[in-house]
């Protein structure tokens, strides 16, 4: 188990590596930069000065060598946006609220997705499960974004029960967690249903009615468990997504986060702060991916991770 998880950091380290060169290449290989004069027209002797203090004077190579450096040492560099600012403290200020935002959606969007699965399972050919069935599938058909704008107009225009927007209470957490949270839970519910249906039907799920155990049972300590391993893979990219940002839902309810300042940074050209949020984003798929792995084998103990436990 510990030489897997050591060499899954590894593994995670090169991917780091790797995914910083393409950032760093893609940045600058688009047309145009922070400081292009078409933005912001400057003298050449202002320009040439900005260039040096940003280190955007010298060869890629150097510039992506300075910033590695600077990286390891813990300085992701100023965010052209934000000159009094660094990314680090810009990402530390923007985030928290995305996370925030991000861990109350699933908190509701999975427990709700899973009953609803399994009720719909449970319940099969039955109007529960058609009713069910549907709903999922229009929660993964309707963008979130046109789910805010319908609760928006709803909540807040038609009733007036709810602010169009803003933050800090608890109340404006109500409209943009919805807005996120439908579609996993749509996901979740249909997944649980199908695992959970497949399941019914193996040998070990007869045999333990043959033995006379209650519906509950064999449910919840048979079917269950053994249910939950392809829910698991369904279910680990969705969290990267919710708690390192959502563009347009931050964008319509006017939420700070981290991913209403990503946008703004690739409109602006602003290179620390895109390879900064870029690199948090690998990081956290990355950690999402080994928890993920290391789940399987605590949900299904026959699953093995290294050469000397199988």
């Amino acid at each position: 188990m510990i030489r897997y998880i050591l060499g899954r950091l590894l593994g995670i380290a090169l991917v780091l590596l790797v995914v910083s060169i393409v950032i760093f290449l893609l940045m600058h290989a688009i047309p145009g930069g922070p400081f292009d004069e078409a933005k912001m027209p400057l003298p050449a002797a202002a320009k040439a000065n900005i260039l040096r203090k940003y280190g955007l004077d010298k060869p890629l190579y150097e510039q992506y060598a300075r910033y590695m450096w600077a990286a390891l040492h813990g300085d992701f560099g100023t965010p052209f946006q934000s000159p009094t600012e660094s990314v680090t403290g810009l990402i530390a200020r923007t985030w928290p609220v995305s996370f925030k935002l991000g861990m109350v959606t699933l908190a509701f969007a999975l427990p709700l997705g899973m009953f609803a699965g399994v009720l719909a399972a449970t319940r099969q050919n039955t109007w529960i499960d058609y009713t069910a069935t549907f709903l999922s599938s229009l929660g993964l058909t309707i963008p979130n974004f046109v789910i805010a704008v319908w609760l928006m107009l709803l909540f807040a225009v038609h009733w007036k029960i709810l602010p169009t927007g803003g933050w800090g209470h608890w109340y404006n957490y109500i409209m943009p967690a919805i807005s996120l949270g439908l579609a996993p839970m749509a996901l979740t519910a249909r997944y649980t249903r199908t695992s959970l249906l497949e399941v019914k039907r193996a040998d070990y799920v007869r045999t333990a009615r043959a033995k006379g155990l209650s519906s509950n049972q064999v449910l919840w300590r048979h079917s269950m468990k053994n249910a939950l391993i392809p829910l698991i893979t369904i279910l680990g990219p969705q969290i990267p997504n919710l708690i390192t940002g959502t563009i347009f839902v931050e964008s319509i309810f006017r939420i700070p986060g981290l991913g209403k300042f990503f946008v703004t940074s690739i409109f602006r050209r602003d290179y620390p702060m895109i390879m900064g949020t870029l690199l948090l984003v690998a990081l956290v798929w990355s950690i999402v991916y080994l928890i993920t792995d290391l789940l399987y084998m605590v949900v299904d103990p026959r699953v093995r991770l290294d050469k000397k436990s199988s």
